[in-house]
């Protein structure tokens, strides 16, 4: 699962991604969490990447109201081809999370303890998405957003037995290409990263409320109790 990830770096997004537009007034976010509306890289009419901000949560274009999508933030990769709410934008509408990391609860007895998952080389991740158009009632266009996940690797399977997928850059155009409508041509990269390319740390409990949107979300947890001590 992923249910919470950042976005606390926004200045090489044109570079990493390849965008025709500079990245919207965008603010560091440290805790994103579902129905919240984030940039996400992806291939609209121009077929030219662009950055474009859409709800975490995907709403089926045949869902009779948007709360559908509180259940669709995450995609199974095993089952994404099948599922009636993300077969049809696995083949035409595939999109990139842009982010610096994404946060896991580790089950201890009665309690949860979260851990901050990121690149070892401190450059962006991105996850591979799905997105979808939903026409509201008052007839406006809503644009969300699912990540889809795999089985963790090594590094993540003490934490939790899932994670997201993460699209290496050198495959950025297969996963964004409008082109290519086939779960045969892209299902290759719906596998856990290589266990050496991330590091993960225990971090405070702060990042549990959604409330709290600060740097002290991903510091070191032993960093936390020091300060409060």
């Amino acid at each position: 699962m992923c249910g919470r990830y950042t976005l606390t770096s926004t200045d090489g997004l044109v570079e990493e991604f390849g965008l025709i537009q500079q990245p919207l007034d965008l603010q560091p976010r440290y805790n994103i969490a579902p129905t919240q509306r984030v940039p996400v890289v992806a291939h609209r009419a121009s077929h030219e990447r662009e950055l474009i901000v859409m709800r975490w949560g995907l709403v089926p274009s045949w869902a009779k109201d948007l709360s559908i999508g509180n259940r669709l933030i995450n995609a199974r990769c095993e089952t994404v081809a099948e599922k009636p709410a993300f077969r049809e934008a696995l083949l035409r509408r595939r999109c990139l999370v842009a982010a610096n990391g994404f946060y896991e609860w580790k089950r201890a007895g009665k309690r949860k303890i979260p851990h901050y998952i990121y690149r070892r080389s401190g450059l962006l991740i991105a996850f591979a998405g799905l997105w979808e158009r939903w026409k509201d009632p008052d007839e406006s266009w809503l644009l969300s957003f699912t990540i889809i996940t795999t089985a963790a690797n090594d590094l993540m399977a003490p934490i939790h037995n899932r994670m997201p997928v993460i699209i290496e850059r050198a495959d950025y155009e297969r996963w964004l290409d409008p082109h290519i409508q086939s779960h045969d041509a892209v299902v290759d990269l719906l596998t856990p990263p290589p266990v050496d390319s991330l590091e993960m740390r225990e971090v405070s409990t702060l990042v549990n409320s959604v409330k709290n949107d600060s740097a002290s979300c991903v510091e070191p947890a032993a960093e936390q109790r020091w300060l409060f001590d």
